[in-house]
C-alpha cells in the first residue's frame, strides 16, 4: 500500500516539475525573441528598423554589421539602469533613506541615460551618413514615426 502512495506522489511531482520547466522555457523563448530599441519599442531580434527601406544588399549589410554590437552596448547600458534602479529602490525602502544616497543614485541613473542618448544619436548619424538624401529622409522619418509610436506626443508640424 505505501509503495502506490510513493508512486503516486513522485508521478505528481514529476508532472509539476516538467510543468515549471516548461513554463520557464517559454516565458524565456517569448522574452528572447524581442529586443527593445532605444526608443522603447519592441522589436523582433533578428530584424532592423533600416529593413524597412530600400536599400541595397551591401548597405544593409554594413548597416547589420554596425547595428548588432550597437544593440549589445544599449543593452548592457539598461542591465545597468536596472541595476542602479534596484539599488535606488533598497536606498528608498530602508527605515530612514539617505537624501544624498538617493540622489546619487539618480544622478548615476541620469548620467547612463545621458550616455546612451549620446550613443544613440552618434549611431543614428554615422547611418545616415552611408545614405544618400532620399534614404536620409526616409530613415529619420521611419526613426521619428517609431518615437512617436504609442505616445500621446503633440508635435508641430515640420516646415519644409
Amino acid at each position: 500500500m505505501r509503495i502506490s502512495y510513493v508512486k503516486i506522489a513522485l508521478a505528481v511531482s514529476l508532472i509539476f516539475n516538467i510543468s515549471v520547466l516548461g513554463a520557464a522555457w517559454y516565458v524565456n523563448y517569448t522574452k528572447s525573441g524581442y529586443w527593445v530599441s532605444p526608443f522603447g519599442a519592441k522589436i523582433k531580434k533578428d530584424t532592423f528598423l533600416f529593413e524597412q527601406l530600400s536599400l541595397q544588399p551591401d548597405q544593409i549589410k554594413k548597416m547589420r554589421e554596425k547595428a548588432i554590437p550597437f544593440r549589445a552596448l544599449i543593452d548592457r547600458k539598461r542591465q545597468e539602469i536596472a541595476i542602479k534602479r534596484n539599488d535606488l529602490f533598497a536606498l528608498m525602502r530602508t527605515e530612514n533613506s539617505d537624501a544624498q544616497a538617493i540622489k546619487t543614485a539618480l544622478s548615476e541613473i541620469s548620467t547612463i541615460q545621458a550616455e546612451i542618448e549620446g550613443m544613440v544619436t552618434e549611431h543614428i548619424l554615422q547611418v545616415k551618413a552611408t545614405l544618400d538624401k532620399n534614404q536620409q529622409q526616409k530613415f529619420l522619418d521611419l526613426i521619428q514615426n517609431n518615437m512617436m509610436q504609442d505616445r500621446m506626443v503633440c508635435l508641430p508640424a515640420r516646415q519644409k
